[in-house]
């Protein structure tokens, strides 16, 4: 079941064009150490300075990934509950305005015009695919507003062209492949199958963990790759049969679900096989969803997600969520409140709502200066 999910403890900063995977901090915000920053207040390209921060939210309510909105959903508006009840930004309370990137990239195109345009925000919160993210992210960034996806892992985007107006609090699969390699390792497979989604998030996954279960000594017996608007997935499910390996690593979104029903109909289900999943099929009702009747199906799957507690980060923090937000998965959760509250502490370090201003400090208040633990502290 997903509660026997392997934990990953990264620390990874928000990331425009100096992305360093290597350092910052997630779950946790840090102050800028007392600097006195003077920016100009300035118009932003095509936006509104108006003295209230106003953020949007590109988060999926709808589509494949669906699965992982409420978290990221929640995990903003707590945020947005703990800057305003410690008095907001820039002496007033930090707007939200909130839209669906439906797992689509036109569904998130129209979602961004209107962000941009109608509502005249100063920053982004999502998308939340990395694959939706690289349809939107010129739009945004171009338009000079700052973007900060709480769970894009697309190893490109740690070296993307975005102007220094692109931040993320997740970190990439060039880190969780291999930690995901290491676990199916551990647990003793050495001939594998890889199953991925044909898109940024799938098949830089399934690379890198390739080339990391390889290096281990594994096997890799075969690598699929899958149309993720496909109706039936048997022909894929029949390759793995035909591989007849000792595991599978499916990396998926919700299209997830029927994969691992095809699996279990052809003999090859979590009772057989082990079965490896990542963050994008992340859910502590996974097993409800594959058999309403049967949940403990589920029973034996593994994988890996981003912490919601790393060792350096807020330990506190899963738990405020889970009081916040009853029921509610809590993967990405936290990675989401954490672009709220480091755009909002730049906006108070730049003394504006300029996002030109804003993103200028972003790095800032991520590393360096005194750490703290909330936001009231910071």
């Amino acid at each position: 079941m997903l509660t026997a999910l392997v934990a990953l403890s990264l620390v990874v900063a928000a990331c425009g064009d100096d992305d360093d995977d290597s350092g910052g901090a997630t779950e946790t915000t840090a102050a800028a150490g007392g600097t006195e920053t003077t920016a100009a207040a300035g118009a932003a390209a095509g936006g509104s300075v108006d003295g209230v921060l106003k953020i949007g939210t590109l988060l999926p309510q709808t589509g494949g990934l669906a699965i992982l909105g409420p978290p990221m959903i929640e995990g903003v508006r707590m945020a947005l509950r703990d800057i305003n009840a410690a008095g907001g930004i820039l002496g007033k309370d930090v707007a939200v305005v909130e839209t669906d990137d439906g797992t689509n990239v036109d569904v998130a195109g129209a979602a961004v015009d209107q962000l941009l345009n109608a509502d005249q925000v100063d920053a982004i919160v999502g998308a939340a695919g990395s694959s939706i993210t690289l349809a939107v992210i010129d739009r945004i960034t171009g338009a000079q507003r700052i973007e900060c996806s709480p769970s894009n892992t697309g190893a490109s985007f740690t070296t993307y062209d975005d102007g220094g107006y692109y931040f993320r609090t997740a970190p990439p699969d060039s880190l969780q492949g291999p930690a995901l390699a290491n676990v199916v390792v551990e647990d003793g497979h050495s001939n594998i199958v890889l199953i991925g989604q044909a898109t940024e998030y799938g098949e830089g996954f399934v690379g890198f963990l390739d080339e990391a279960l390889t290096a281990a000594g594994a096997t890799v017996a075969a690598t699929i790759v899958y149309d993720p608007a496909a109706t039936s997935f048997d022909a894929e499910v029949q390759q793995i049969v035909d591989a007849d390996p000792d595991a599978v690593v499916l990396i998926s979104y919700a299209e997830g679900i029927p994969i691992i029903q095809a699996m279990i109909e052809q003999g090859v289900g979590p009772d057989t096989v082990g079965l490896y999943i990542a963050d994008g099929l992340a859910s502590g009702t996974l097993g409800e969803k594959i058999d309403p009747a049967n949940p403990g199906v589920a029973a034996g799957i593994r994988g890996t997600q981003p912490s919601a507690a790393p060792e350096n980060g807020a330990a506190f923090f899963p738990d405020a969520f889970a009081e916040f937000a009853p029921d509610i998965d809590v993967i990405y959760s936290g990675h989401a409140y954490d672009c709220v509250a480091v755009i909002a502490l730049a906006a108070a370090v730049a003394g504006t709502d300029d996002p030109v201003a804003i993103q200028a400090e972003m790095n800032g208040v991520t590393s360096g200066g005194e750490k703290c633990d909330t936001v009231a502290a910071c």
